[in-house]
């Protein structure tokens, strides 16, 4: 028995159908898997995917056998034909989803211009710590604790703040305000007088700059379809995880040649560039296909009237009454939080990325040192150094790329063309495995002060940061699959992965630079202090 023509939107006999529970206010659909040809017919393909994310049909012959021939045939697929596309794209051009690939990509390029600079400003520090030491009459340790710390902290206290506004505003005028503030704030660094006030003005560079870091899953989500993300998100996640390190890198020249304010005044001048290109650029990539009509709101008949609009928040302030209450945007991380699939997420997460961010704030500390208790490089030899990561980033990133979509495809296949979600897991064992032995080198090799040991154990770690953070995000899916909660609350918990990151970079340098003790212990032992 073939099935119905699926609804534009859902239809009232569907709650006949399926199974709805009130969740902190947020009304969830939750569909069975084994749903007869007829059910299937009279669901939503325009919010399938959210409601079904634990389980996608990703093979147009699969399509036919479990939606029925008459739904298949009026399922969208990818140029070649040989994928379902989830999202299901509508018929209006204005869905992101529909955007040529040039428009798409140039919106991640932004996006991941935007992502470098909270890490690349925190960075920065890096670079300058011996002078800041000097002009404020300090120690490194002081400059490390007060500044590069607290500041790594805020990141992702941040991102919690960021994600709720834009689920209820939309991407667009949180990352332009947000990224106007954090730029008005590294002036500041620059031209700080004395230590509390460059302290201060760090923090909040670091508070409000964090809110690209989590718009770029929001955005590769909105533009691209399921079977494309991971490969976009790799992009977006190599932009800020090599961002710390260039910073050190490029300015670490500057510095031993320069004032330490003139690192901050052009760390001010990409900062400019970012918000220069998000205020003629960007655009507003949400899209609520959830809604009858996702566009209520009247479009204005200026260009240039709706560009303003767009940007500074009117028009998502006039959205906001169609979009999640306060109450569901604020609970979102409460209500998850505690779910062992989301907090062992988040603790892995944090042991992956946190400590490799940690030792990236004290690693000039050690290198500047003089033996036995340091490398007792120069200023040049540290700068240098740092180019071990960012080879290792780019590394990761052209193995993610094909990794990734290598697994995503074999599971596929291996399972008659269904994506489950627990599928992008694989790609983590290889990563923990990886990483363990560069940091056992690494840790080892910093005993011994020997110098090839550290370039490649640091290298190794650093190389596969990348495409396991890129399997975590995917892992929405799994959350959502046992959450029973939409998919955009689950991404707005996933976002702020950044934080528990930071919290576990936040003890890092404390363990290096006090103790000493070798990088693999101070991972166990920065993990149990959290």
């Amino acid at each position: 028995m073939s099935a119905a023509v699926p609804s534009a939107r859902p239809s009232a006999s569907s709650s006949l159908k399926d199974l709805e529970k009130d969740l902190g206010g947020d009304k969830v659909v939750v569909i069975r898997e084994q749903e007869t040809s007829a059910s299937v017919g009279e669901i939503d393909l325009f919010t399938y995917h959210e409601r079904n994310a634990g389980r996608l049909v990703i093979d147009p012959e699969e399509a036919k056998i479990e939606f029925g021939e008459d739904v298949a045939k009026r399922l969208k697929l990818s140029a070649d034909g040989t994928k379902v596309l989830w999202p299901q794209p509508t018929d209006d051009p204005e869905d992101p989803q529909n955007w040529s690939d040039r428009r798409k990509n140039f919106q991640l390029f932004i996006i991941t211009l935007a992502a470098i600079v909270p890490d690349f400003d925190s960075g920065i520090g890096i670079a300058s710590i011996f002078q800041l030491a000097q002009t404020y009459n300090t120690t490194t340790g002081v400059i490390n604790n007060l500044t590069s710390n607290w500041s790594i902290f805020l990141l992702g206290w941040g991102s919690i703040f960021a994600v709720m506004l834009m689920r209820r505003y939309g991407r667009l005028p949180i990352l332009f305000w947000s990224q106007v503030l954090a730029l008005g704030f590294l002036i500041g660094c620059t031209f700080a007088p004395n230590l509390n006030t460059f302290t201060a003005m760090r923090c909040l560079t670091a508070f409000f700059g964090t809110c690209p870091q989590v718009t770029g899953l929001y955005v590769v989500t909105d533009l691209y379809p399921f079977h494309l993300q991971a490969r976009k998100l790799n992009i977006w996640t190599m932009g800020f995880i090599i961002s710390p390190f260039l910073s050190p890198f490029a300015f670490g020249f500057l510095a031993a040649r320069a004032n330490w304010r003139w690192t901050y005044g052009i760390g001010s001048m990409y900062g400019g560039l970012v918000v220069f290109m998000i205020t003629f650029f960007l655009e507003e990539s949400m899209y609520d296909r959830s809604m009858p009509d996702p566009k209520p709101i009247p479009r204005p008949k200026s260009r240039l009237l709706y560009r303003i609009q767009n940007l500074v928040g009117i028009t998502g302030w006039r959205m906001a009454k169609y979009r999640a209450r306060w109450r569901t945007v604020v609970w979102a991380c409460v209500d998850l939080v505690w779910r062992p699939h989301i907090f062992s997420i988040l603790v892995f997460e944090a042991l992956i990325f946190g400590f490799t961010t940690g030792i990236n704030t004290t690693n000039a500390v050690i290198l500047a040192e003089a033996p036995p208790k340091g490398y007792g490089f120069s200023e040049y030899a540290i700068a240098g150094a740092y180019g071990t990561p960012i080879v290792a980033v780019v590394l990761g990133e052209q193995i993610g790329h094909y990794l990734n979509d290598w697994i995503m495809e074999v599971c596929i296949r291996r399972n008659k063309g269904v994506f489950e979600a627990e599928m992008r897991l694989w790609a983590c064992y290889a990563a923990v495995v990886l990483y363990i032995v560069g940091f056992v080198v690494l840790g080892a090799c910093m005993e011994q002060l020997n110098v090839a040991g550290l370039v490649l154990g640091w290298g190794i770690a650093q190389c596969v940061v990348v495409f396991n953070t890129v399997a975590v995000c995917e892992c929405q899916y799994t959350v959502s699959r046992h959450m029973l909660t939409s998919g955009k609350k689950i991404i707005a918990m996933l976002d702020n992965i950044v934080d528990v990151e930071s919290i576990g970079s936040l003890r890092t340098p404390y363990f290096i630079a006090v103790y000493r003790l070798p990088a693999e212990i101070i991972a166990v032992c920065s993990a149990t202090a959290n």
